[in-house]
Parts: structure tokens; sequence; C-alpha cells
């Protein structure tokens, strides 16, 4: 019988203390549907002495808090007033809690049984590490073990500053198999959709990006989190399966524009001042060459959207006057590949 948490309802001017290890902390924003569908997994398969399961609503008008308050009241609430994006609205939240170790989790992601144990246990163990990822497999209806999009099991950047994952390069997803299980747990970066972090890591990380809004904003938490002198690594031990696109499907030009946008700041802001000037010259003419091939797809609307997320990079690349003395893309073996060439030209379509 599940029985109601210590700490109470919140908003932004009321923050909370809890003795519990983990915060679990679902932003949503108009996601009534998702909350019904996913969030009893999560309450049912997530131990109360061990994590208090939190939604941090961004300003929703559909029934979305109806929903929380009537059919979830185990669950904590933080009410936010206005729709923050992913960003800022997760600073917002994480800002509310002092657990010592938060879990960011997407509001479609179904957790089953012993998710979250193995996350906390590796955590406790590594004190080098500073996130972890579980298995990222997409939540479909056949039932087969694929990879999902968003992480898969864990991200890298290639030498051009494209991101693809250990079972997912570009379109193509791998089925688990195990593949991963027993290789160098290291990544640069762990998905969004599920990453544990120890929150004063977060913090003094500076958190996630508000001016990404949404999309990257992970994998550039987590090279800061790496040039902060801490590892993320994927936990195969646990998995968690996520439907994906619940907010902007794969297509949707707002996505393309946010997602070129990020990757050109993420560059900008994380690599040595004189290699992303050489690095982002370079990506200017192979996102040239993408706005051609979706010209020739007849999809106008990513071209335009290619073409806006340039010319707003430079426009917010002047935010950002400070940078690093370390490339890790010349530092992690996994980011020296051109993965562009490899998979367009060789055909690998796996890690």
């Amino acid at each position: 019988m599940e029985t109601r948490l210590n700490c109470p309802v919140g908003n932004e001017d009321t923050p909370r203390l809890c003795e519990r290890e983990v915060a679990v902390i679902i932003l949503n924003w108009n996601g009534a549907s998702l909350l019904r569908r996913y969030l009893p997994s999560v309450i049912a398969h997530t131990p109360h002495d061990v994590a208090d399961v939190i939604v941090a609503d961004n300003g929703s008008s559909d029934e979305s808090r109806e929903v929380l308050h009537n059919e979830f009241p185990t669950v904590q609430v933080i009410a936010l007033d206005q729709n923050y994006g992913f960003a800022e609205g997760y600073n917002r939240a994480i800002a509310q809690v002092n657990h010592p170790y938060t879990v960011l989790l997407n509001s479609d992601v179904r957790t089953p049984p012993g998710w979250i144990e193995p996350l906390l246990a590796y955590m406790e163990a590594h004190p080098e590490v500073g996130a972890v990822q579980p298995k990222l497999l997409h939540d479909r209806a056949d039932g087969r073990e694929m990879f999902e999009y968003a992480g898969a099991a864990g991200g890298y950047l290639d030498r051009h500053g494209y991101p693809y994952c250990r079972g997912r390069i570009f379109d193509d997803l791998e089925e688990d198999h195990g593949q991963y299980d027993h290789i160098t747990p290291s990544i640069l970066w762990g998905s969004g959709a599920c990453l544990m972090v120890r929150t004063a890591l977060y913090h003094k990380a500076g958190g996630l990006d508000k001016a990404f809004f949404a999309h990257m904003e992970e994998i550039d938490l987590c090279w800061r989190i790496h040039l902060a002198g801490s590892d993320i690594r994927m936990v195969p031990q646990s998995r968690v399966y996520h439907l994906g696109g619940a907010s902007l499907p794969q297509g949707n030009p707002r996505k393309t524009y946010l997602n070129f946008r990020n990757n050109l700041l993420l560059l900008h802001k994380n690599l040595p001042r004189r290699e992303s000037r050489r690095l982002l010259l370079v990506r200017r003419l192979m996102d040239t060459l993408a706005i051609g091939l979706a010209v020739a797809k007849g999809h106008w609307g990513d071209a335009k959207a290619i073409i806006k997320a340039h010319l707003d990079y430079r426009h917010m690349r002047s935010g950002y006057t400070t940078h690093p003395d370390r490339n890790l893309l010349r530092e992690m073996p996994e980011c020296r590949c051109n993965i562009v060439t490899d998979h367009f030209l060789r055909g690998r379509k796996t890690f």
C-alpha cells in the first residue's frame, strides 16, 4: 500500500528538505495522458525508502495538475508558473530539493522493477562518477528489446560534434543482446530521458543551460561534468523504456532547429576557443550540405530551420566568453571518428 510522502507539495517559493537519497523528478508540460500511462510504473517500482517521486509541472494548461491531485496523491508536485522549457524547468525544480542524488526522468519513460537500485549502488561505489544512465530501450508494443534513439547505451560526439550512441547511429537502432554490457562503461554523455546526477555537482557545473531551452542540453551538462573532473557512465544492470518524441517528434522543424542550434552552441562553449573556430567552420560547410539534402527531399521546413539555427547561433555565441583548455573530443577514443563518413559512405550501422 502506498503512503503519502513526508514532504509537502511545493511551489517555487517553498523549498523542501528530505531524508531520502534520491529525488526522481519528472518534468511535465501538458502531458496528462503521459502521466496516466507512465507515472504508475514509476510509483510502483521506485522504493519509497530510497527515493521521492516528484513531478515538476511546467505551467501546464491541460488537466495535468488535476490528474496529479486526484489520481496520484502520493506524488509530490512542484508547480511552476509557466513553461520554462526542459532546461530551466529542471533547474528550478532541482533548486528545491536537497537529496544527494537527482534523477531527471522524462514523462514518457516506463520503469520496470529494479530500475533505480543499480544506478544508486553504482554511484555510491564510484565517487569519481558524476552521473549515470541506464540502458535506454524503446517502449514498443511488440516487446522487442530495441535501443531507443535518445540515448541507447550511452552517447558520444564524433570529431565534428555529431552525436551518436552505442546502439544507435543516426536513425539505425540495434537490438539489445547484451553486446554493451561488458565494455568500458565510460561515455561522453548520458541521456536526459533518464539521468542520475549528484545534486551538488549539478549545481557546481551550472545546471542545464536555459538558453538551450530543450534538446542537447544534457550533452552540454555532461560535457561540463567531465570538465569538472568527474566521469559519466552507463550502468547496464538498469534499464528503462522510453516512448520518445512525446514533446517534439522526429521530423518536426522546431526539433531540427533546436538540435542544430544547440549543437553549435555546445561546441562553441565547451571547446578551446581556437579549436572551436576551426571545427565550426567545418560544421558550417557540412550543415550547408544538410540544407541541400533537405531541399532535395522537399523538406523545406527543415532547410529553413537549419538556416535559422545558424543565424541565431551567431547572435547567441557572444553570451559565452569563457572556454576550457581541454578538448574532450580528442581525449576520448570514441570521439575521434567521422561518424558521418562512416555511416553514410561506409555503411556503418553499429557501434
